[in-house]
C-alpha cells in the first residue's frame, strides 16, 4: 500500500517513536539502541502471553528487531510505530504458533515460575474490565496474576492478541484493527467476546474469591 508524502509527514510529527525509526533508516544505531530500551520489555511480554514460554518470547523478541532493522531502508511511516512494531510482533508469533503445532509441542499453560520484570498493573485491569465487581478477598499480586494469566490464555489466539494490545498497550480499536488486519468493527466484535470470555473465566474467583 503506498503511503503518501502528508500521511509520513503528519506521523513523523505527531509519533516520537516514528522519528526514531527515521533514524534509524539513516543508519543512526544509537536510535535503534532506544527504540529497543523502550519496547523491549513490552514485546517479550506480549510475546509471552501469545506463545506461553518465556525463553521463546525472548528469542522471537530478538527475531522481531532484527526484522525491523533489516527493514529499515524501506520503511515510510503510515501509522503510529507502535502499531506498525506490533504488526511485526503479531506476525512473528503467528510464524511461531504454527512451528510449534506442527511439532505438537504447543504449551497450553505458562510455566509457574513467572519472571519478576512482568507487569502485574495491566494483567489486574484486565480482570477488572472483565467485571464490575471486587473480589471478596484480596489477593497478593502473584496470585492475582497466576490467575488473570490462566483466563487470558483461555482466549483464542486472536482474542488474546486483541485484549493484549487493548489493555498493554492501550492501541485503539483502529490501531489494533491495523496491526492485526481486520476491520475496525471485527476488532469491536472480537474484543466484546474475549471480555465475555474472560468474565466467564473470572466468574468463580470473582464471585466467591476463590480461586477456580
Amino acid at each position: 500500500m503506498s503511503i503518501s508524502e502528508s500521511t509520513a509527514r503528519r506521523y513523523e510529527l505527531q509519533d516520537p517513536d516514528v522519528r526514531l525509526m527515521l533514524l534509524v533508516r539513516d543508519d543512526d544505531a544509537a536510535a535503534f539502541e532506544e527504540l529497543m530500551l523502550r519496547y523491549q520489555r513490552r514485546v517479550v511480554t506480549v510475546l509471552e502471553h501469545l506463545v506461553g514460554k518465556r525463553d521463546l518470547a525472548e528469542d522471537l523478541a530478538q527475531d522481531v528487531f532484527m526484522r525491523v532493522y533489516r527493514s529499515r531502508k524501506t520503511y515510510v511511516p503510515g501509522s503510529r510505530f507502535s502499531t506498525w512494531l506490533f504488526t511485526i510482533v503479531n506476525n512473528v508469533a503467528s510464524n511461531a504458533r504454527r512451528s510449534l503445532a506442527r511439532r505438537k509441542e504447543v504449551q497450553v499453560t505458562n510455566p509457574a515460575e513467572q519472571s519478576g520484570s512482568q507487569p502485574a498493573d495491566p494483567m489486574e485491569r484486565i480482570a477488572t474490565a472483565a467485571s464490575g465487581m471486587m473480589p471478596t478477598r484480596q489477593l497478593d499480586k502473584s496470585e492475582m496474576g497466576s490467575i488473570v494469566r490462566q483466563a487470558v490464555e483461555s482466549l483464542n489466539e486472536r482474542q488474546r492478541m486483541a485484549v493484549l494490545l487493548s489493555k498493554f498497550e492501550e492501541m485503539s480499536y483502529a490501531d489494533i484493527a491495523e496491526t492485526m488486519g481486520m476491520s475496525v468493527q471485527a476488532i469491536k466484535s472480537l474484543l466484546s467476546r474475549a471480555r465475555a470470555n474472560l468474565k466467564e473465566a473470572l466468574q468463580p474467583y470473582l464471585q466467591e474469591g476463590t480461586v477456580p
